[in-house]
């Protein structure tokens, strides 16, 4: 029984307070009944996220949570005691507990705050913290390489560019003059390692390199081009920063892009801008 992890069980019988589910070592966690729909039975199979209570009881629920074990999100803070604060992990029946040791910076209820959840291996309870230093960092081996496609959650804005953790594993950088669309602090996105440098420090970009990308920005312009009547309001001369706008591209990309369009006769461009000639 994995705690505080999303997981699929197996209904093993039913009580007077919901259905008991089972994995593959055959114990058991209860579903309670406000989760319960009248179409499950015995045998059927379940996904569900296993935690502890309010009363220390582990129990299942279907409800989906904003942070699984090992992972990171921001979560905000809906209220502080003299032991930690409790933050909305999506659950209705229960707060992520954030105890004061794992505080960093000011935690104010109300707004949110980046924590990495883990299990406790003393209470068996799923917990957060602030402080990343044992979970996220960029010590060898890494668990990526340059080309490969990541998950990225922005952590914190500079003004070269937005610190990310990569995979819930790694630090990285996304540097603002390879930026062609809006990002905040907060956001979660898909993007590439770039590159990885001796000291492990490692450099994302939320396009791929080289021919891939420009194939993939092809195929993003044709479907621009469809969904705005077969016309797009760019052209070579456009302002990089307006082919930004309307591409999420950079210029030389949105150039090469077009190139393989026109060798393909998908399209004319004039002074007024590209225009699809030709369907798919």
């Amino acid at each position: 029984m994995k705690v505080g992890r999303i997981q699929t069980l197996v209904v093993s019988r039913i009580s007077d307070y919901g259905l008991y589910l089972k994995d593959d070592e055959e114990s058991e966690v209860l579903l309670p009944n406000r989760f319960v729909s009248l179409d499950m039975k015995v045998g059927d199979s379940i996904e569900v996220f296993v935690y502890h209570d309010s009363e220390d009881r582990l129990v299942a629920s279907t409800e989906r949570p904003k942070i699984t074990e090992g992972c990171v999100a921001w979560l905000e803070v809906v209220d502080k005691s003299f032991h930690g604060a409790f933050l909305d992990w999506g659950l209705s029946s229960k707060h992520l507990f954030l105890p004061n040791r794992n505080q960093q910076g000011g935690i104010i209820a109300g707004r949110k705050t980046l924590v990495y959840m883990y299990v406790d291996q003393r209470s068996g309870r799923c917990v957060a913290t602030n402080k990343f230093k044992a979970f996220v960092y960029n010590d060898p081996p890494l668990t990526v390489e340059p080309g490969r496609q990541v998950g990225l959650l922005v952590a914190s804005e500079s003004p070269i560019g937005y610190r990310v953790i990569i995979d819930n594993r790694h630090w990285g950088m996304l540097y603002k003059n390879e930026v062609f669309r809006p990002v905040a602090v907060g956001d979660t996105l898909t993007g590439y390692v770039h590159r990885i440098t001796e000291d492990c420090r490692i450099d994302v970009r939320l396009q791929q390199s080289g021919l891939a990308e420009v194939e993939r920005s092809t195929e993003r312009l044709l479907q621009l081009l469809e969904r705005g009547g077969g016309r797009l309001p760019l052209n070579d001369g456009s302002d990089p920063q307006r082919v930004a706008e309307l591409t999420n591209m950079s210029k030389k990309v949105f150039k090469r892009s077009v190139g393989m369009l026109l060798k393909r006769g998908a399209v004319k461009m004039d002074e007024q801008g590209i225009e699809l000639i030709k369907h798919r």
